[in-house]
C-alpha cells in the first residue's frame, strides 16, 4: 500500500532476548517480522530511513549483551533489535547531509530497514569503486582501529619485530599488512591451519602459527622471535598476553585493542607476568577507535590507493541473509570466521 505517508513494508529483525552471563548462544537472539513505514516521521527532525545492506559482526558486541553501566557504550536493550555497524542506502531523509539514494555507514539496526535518529554516528560513502561491505571493514571501524592502534599507539619503526594475535581477523589482518609495508618483521597467531596459511600466503606475514597446537606459548614465541618482540598488537588477552610479556624487548609497546579470549568467561583469567613492564620499560596502552575518528579522512587517503593498487588485500567472511546473523555473531567466539565477519542483508 502506498500513500503520502510512505509505503508500509514487512521488516525482518534480529531481536536480543536478554542479558547473557556465560557463553553467547544463537538462542540468545531470535528472528521476528514487524512492519515499518518507509518514511521519516514529521516529528523526527534529522532522522534518516535506510535499507540495510551489510551488517558487521564485531567482538565488542558481546560486551553489550551484559547488564552493565558506565562503559563507553550502552548495553543492548532486551526485546529490541540488536544494533551495530552497517552499510545502508538512504530511502528517505530529514537530515540536510543525507538525501535519498545516498549510501552511508554507521550505527544501524539488525533488521531490513531502520529509522536512524542518532545520525551523528553516520558517515557518507563517497568512493564506490570498492565493495560497499568494505565500509564496515577495512574502510570502517576495523580499518581505523588497525591504523590508530598500530601507528598512533605503537609508533612503529622500520625493522622492528611485530607480533599480532587473532591475526586473521578484521583488525589483525590489516595491522600485519601495515607493518609489512613499513618494513617490519611480522608474525601472527591464529586458530587453524587455514588461517595460518592465509597469514603467510595472502597477507604476506613473515611467519605465523596455530596457537591451538602450541603446548607452551612462551617457547613458541621464543622460536619465532629469538631476539624478542618490539610491538605486540593485543586482540586476545589471557595466556597469550602472559607469554608475550616474557618475550617483550626493552622499550617495547603493547597496543591493547581487545581480549576476545575473555568475553565469554564469567570470571576473567589473571595475568601473572605484568612485572616485566617495569625492567623492560614497556609501554602498554588500551585505546578506543572513537578517540581517533578525526583521523578518518587521513586514513582513507592512505588506504584507498593501497587497495586499488593491490598492495593491501582484505578477506571477508560473508553470511547471506539476516536469519544467519545470530550464527555469524556467535561464530566469532569459536573462531569460525575466516577474515572479517559480515552479514549480507540485501545486495541492493
Amino acid at each position: 500500500m502506498e500513500s503520502d505517508d510512505g509505503e508500509v513494508v514487512s521488516n525482518k529483525q534480529v531481536i536480543f532476548k536478554d542479558y547473557v552471563p556465560g557463553v553467547l548462544k544463537e538462542s540468545d537472539m531470535y528472528i521476528t517480522t514487524s512492519t515499518i513505514t518507509l518514511k521519516v516521521p514529521e516529528d523526527c527532525t534529522n532522522g534518516v530511513l535506510v535499507k540495510n545492506l551489510y551488517l558487521s559482526c564485531d567482538p565488542y558486541m558481546r560486551n553489550r549483551m551484559r547488564n552493565f553501566q558506565g562503559s563507553y557504550i550502552s548495553p543492548l536493550k532486551p526485546g529490541s533489535p540488536i544494533s551495530g555497524r552497517g552499510v545502508a542506502k538512504v530511502l528517505d531523509s530529514r537530515h540536510p547531509d543525507y538525501k535519498k539514494g545516498d549510501y552511508i555507514w554507521g550505527m544501524t539496526g539488525w533488521e531490513e530497514y531502520s529509522l536512524i535518529t542518532a545520525t551523528e554516528t553516520l558517515f557518507k560513502i563517497h568512493d564506490k569503486d570498492v565493495p560497499l561491505s568494505y565500509y564496515i571493514g577495512i574502510l570502517g571501524m576495523p580499518g581505523l582501529t588497525a591504523y590508530a592502534g598500530f601507528y598512533e599507539i605503537c609508533s612503529p619503526k622500520k625493522g622492528e619485530f611485530v607480533f599480532i594475535s587473532a591475526a586473521s581477523g578484521a583488525v589483525g589482518q590489516l595491522v600485519g599488512q601495515f607493518a609489512k609495508l613499513l618494513g617490519c618483521y611480522v608474525v601472527g597467531s591464529a586458530g587453524s591451519k587455514d588461517k595460518v596459511d592465509l597469514l603467510k600466503n595472502k597477507f604476506g606475514f613473515d611467519d605465523a602459527f596455530n596457537y591451538k597446537e602450541e603446548l607452551d606459548l612462551d617457547a613458541a614465541l621464543k622460536r619465532y622471535f629469538p631476539d624478542g618482540i618490539d610491538i605486540y598488537f593485543e586482540n586476545v588477552g589471557g595466556k597469550m598476553l602472559d607469554a608475550v610479556l616474557l618475550n617483550m624487548r626493552v622499550r617495547g609497546r603493547i597496543s591493547v585493542c581487545g581480549m576476545v579470549s575473555q568475553y565469554n568467561l564469567e570470571q576473567p583469567e589473571g595475568v601473572h607476568n605484568l612485572m616485566h613492564l617495569v625492567p623492560k620499560r614497556i609501554h602498554m596502552e588500551g585505546f578506543l577507535v572513537y578517540d581517533f575518528f578525526h583521523l578518518f579522512p587521513k586514513y582513507l587517503d592512505m588506504v584507498l590507493p593501497y587497495i586499488k593498487q593491490g598492495k593491501i588485500v582484505y578477506v571477508e567472511d560473508i553470511a547471506e541473509g539476516l536469519e544467519n546473523a545470530p550464527a555469524a555473531l556467535t561464530g566469532l567466539f569459536a573462531g569460525r570466521n575466516i577474515g572479517k565477519q559480515v552479514v549480507a542483508v540485501s545486495r541492493e
